[in-house]
């Protein structure tokens, strides 16, 4: 069972209204959710603090300008917020910041963590003209049924970690039948209960409706594996890869919007990676001809092997790519390889320690 709190209200207006009252209590001293920025429909990431800015807040939009894991990450790296901050983020944003806590890159001291059972996002083309808000009406129907949203990222289609674990307060979405009158919140941990005490609502304990998360969940899994054969990702050996990456230009976009690239300076984007002319004059010499961009397979196997214990499938990646790669795919396939062979999910224990930095006796039996 768990402490449920309900609102005769959509969610959009719920969780607004919930931010208001955490702020207007003092509970706490700041918002950081989605907001509507100038007059265009556009949304960003905003740090808000005064309740009448909220009316502008847009907390369950579905479409991620950027994953604010990375965001968090740079707000709270050099110091913890030092006052109480709401933050509303999505599972695999939410994902990625525990991971990046995990690596000494960010804090969660004086946050409170609110997220959703997620449908998924636009892909942010689609944030060009009024795309997004043509498609919301068809986007909450699914919503409410539980089913695969036509035309959100793929990455979005094939999640099945849409749960947020390490939420202190969950907005239940997915399934919700009710969902154009009702907000459900389940208070997933003491420090949630703790700040929506005294709240107007209808307080209860209630069981996780764990069917229905599998039957979603088993829906993305096949989507998944759909999709997977429809980008060519199978086997993913060497001449597979090779194929996949020869459109690359070489922008380096994948690596600076993944959430898990933290580097300040990537060994790719420095000088120690440029050829000067001698290497270039030496590789037509041997081979007769060179490549604009000779290092592109080695670029995106070094990438893959450093996000992929902790690669979330965000999906930011693709959204950016304008080769249209499939970098999501090939991303998420080799993470599952990797994380399956640790037993590892990134992001939902705050606890557990990363792989690479975990000793354990037993991972060697294989190898003698």
């Amino acid at each position: 069972m768990a402490r449920v709190l309900r609102l005769s209200k959509s969610p959009e207006r719920g969780v607004r209204d919930m931010a208001k009252f955490l702020l207007e209590n003092g509970r706490v001293k700041g918002v950081l959710t989605l907001r509507e920025v100038g007059e265009n429909g556009a949304v960003g990431y905003s740090l808000i603090s005064s309740a009448d800015e909220l009316e502008h807040a847009r907390p369950l939009y579905p479409l991620m300008p950027v994953n604010s894991g990375k965001w968090l990450s740079l707000l709270t790296l050099r110091q913890a917020a030092t006052e109480p901050i709401a933050v509303v983020l999505r599972p695999c944003e939410l994902r990625a910041f525990v991971e990046l806590v995990k690596r000494q890159q960010g804090s969660t001291d004086n946050l409170l963590l609110i997220s959703s059972t997620c449908g998924g996002v636009y892909p942010l083309e689609m944030a060009l003209g009024d795309n997004v808000e043509a498609n919301l009406a068809q986007y909450w129907e699914a919503v409410k049924q539980g089913e695969v949203i036509p035309g959100i990222r793929p990455a979005c289609k094939a999640c099945d970690q849409f749960v947020p674990y390490t939420a202190d307060i969950i907005v239940s979405l997915l399934g919700n039948k009710d969902i154009d009158r009702e907000t459900v919140m389940l208070l997933n941990t003491d420090r949630g209960e703790k700040f929506v005490e005294g709240m107007s609502g209808q307080f209860a304990e209630e069981a996780i409706d764990s069917a229905a998360v599998e039957r979603i969940r088993s829906q993305r899994e096949t989507e998944k594996q759909r999709l997977f054969d429809e980008a060519e990702i199978r086997n993913l050996g060497i001449d597979e890869l090779n194929k996949a990456f020869s459109k690359c230009i070489g922008c380096h976009n994948c690596s600076k919007v993944c959430p898990i690239c933290y580097c300040h300076l990537c060994f790719f984007d420095s000088e120690a990676s440029e050829h000067d002319a001698v290497y270039y004059a030496t590789q037509l010499e041997r081979r007769g001809s060179v490549e604009a961009f000779p290092d592109t397979i080695f670029y995106h196997l070094v990438r893959l092997s450093h996000v992929s214990t902790s690669c979330v499938g965000c999906g930011m990646c693709s959204d950016v790519c304008p080769a249209s790669i499939p970098l999501w795919a090939i991303s998420l396939r080799v993470a599952e390889s990797v994380q399956k062979a640790y037993g590892y999910l990134p992001g939902k224990d705050m606890e557990e320690g990363l792989p690479l930095t975990t000793f354990r006796p037993e991972e060697f039996a294989a190898v003698g």
